[in-house]
């Protein structure tokens, strides 16, 4: 018997078998293989499986296409937010300074007309001792009281009679009167409101409630 033949006999089939089995290694190899290429391999492998690894092909592309498309949806979408958020940061910061110059105008415009208060101010107290300087004042008044006018301030002043309100009117005394029970009989000093604020209450008398 020839070497060959005597190597044949020696030959162990499950030996064989073990060795015709994929290892870890191809099945890593296999795994690494582009999806395309995969199913060329399946076609060559088993004619018998061409008509569902061409479907399987087709399904692969088609799902590809897809992610391809969602992909670019999705980096457009964040370019769009991206300058959304830029373009909002820009806005707040615009609308911060419109407001900061606004506020800065509306300052000025008070302090000149409290100036011109303040001018007829002087003139009045720099006429002779002997000079009648109330109607001047009268005046400088009725000029202050335009500009808190224009400034949306307005004056708290009850009437006699009227109920007392704990948030507008401030009770410095209470006095016997004519007046019902707990009302006021008399301003003592008018009081100032803005924006439905109220930024001093008008100081009151008000009647006992003997």
């Amino acid at each position: 018997m020839s070497e060959d033949a005597a190597a044949v006999e020696e030959s162990d089939p499950e030996t064989d078998a073990a060795a015709d089995e994929p290892t870890d290694d191809d099945s890593e190899t296999i795994e690494a293989l582009p999806a395309d290429e995969l199913v060329d391999r399946i076609i060559d492998s088993d004619e018998t499986l061409t008509e569902p690894a061409t479907e399987l092909r087709s399904r692969i592309e088609a799902l590809e296409n897809e992610v391809a498309e969602k992909n670019n949806e999705i980096d457009e979408l964040t370019e769009k937010l991206s300058r959304a958020r830029a373009d909002f940061k820009n806005y707040k910061k615009r609308t911060k300074q419109q407001q900061e110059e606004m506020k800065a105008r509306a300052t000025e415009e008070l302090v000149e007309r409290l100036t011109d208060v303040r001018d007829n101010l002087v003139r009045a107290l720099d006429q002779d001792d002997d000079a009648d300087i109330r109607p001047g004042v009268e005046s400088t008044l009725e000029s202050f009281d335009r500009a808190l006018e224009d400034e949306n301030v307005a004056f708290i002043s009850p009437a006699a009679g009227d109920e007392v309100d704990p948030e507008r009117h401030e009770v410095m005394q209470r006095v016997d009167s004519d007046q019902p029970a707990g009302t006021i009989v008399d301003i003592y000093q008018e009081g100032y409101e803005m924006a439905d604020k109220v930024l001093q209450p008008a100081r009151v008398t008000v009647s006992t409630d003997e």
